[in-house]
């Protein structure tokens, strides 16, 4: 399985722009600049791309672990956080926590935080990621 993304960028670091779009449409020439990346300004930009991934894969991840203790979400809902910073050698993303809160009937405390710790790190997007993944992971009533 193959899926694309795809980035046109034009003129320099700090004054250029460029856009981002993914195969499926679901982003198509969505703008990002170093402002958006580094400054807080509008549009997007890739750690926000990535954090945005991981939520996914690992809501994905956390239901098939449900499922296969024969435990149906009602809901999951992750946010995750990507730290990017500077390094000696340039910058690098050092860190992912993802928030997550599920409701999930007929599950225990014990029984979700096992399932989460399994799908946090058996997530494919957790596994791409060189830099330490922490989780807080609430189970609502």
């Amino acid at each position: 399985m193959e899926r694309k993304g795809s980035a046109v960028w034009k003129g320099g670091l700090k004054d250029g722009s460029g856009a981002v779009s993914t195969e499926s449409g679901a982003l198509q020439e969505k703008p990002y600049n170093f402002s958006a990346r580094f400054e807080n300004g509008r549009g997007t930009n890739p750690e926000e791309l990535l954090a945005a991934a991981h939520a996914g894969c690992f809501s994905m991840a956390l239901a098939a672990q449900l499922g296969s203790a024969s435990l149906t979400p009602a809901q999951i809902r992750t946010q995750a956080t990507v730290t990017l910073e500077k390094a000696a050698d340039g910058f690098k993303i050092t860190k992912v926590h993802l928030d997550v809160e599920a409701a999930v009937p007929g599950a225990s405390a014990q029984q979700f935080d096992a399932l989460a710790s399994t799908a946090k790190a058996g997530c494919p997007v957790s596994r791409l990621f060189n830099a330490e993944i922490t989780m807080t992971a609430k189970l609502r009533g």
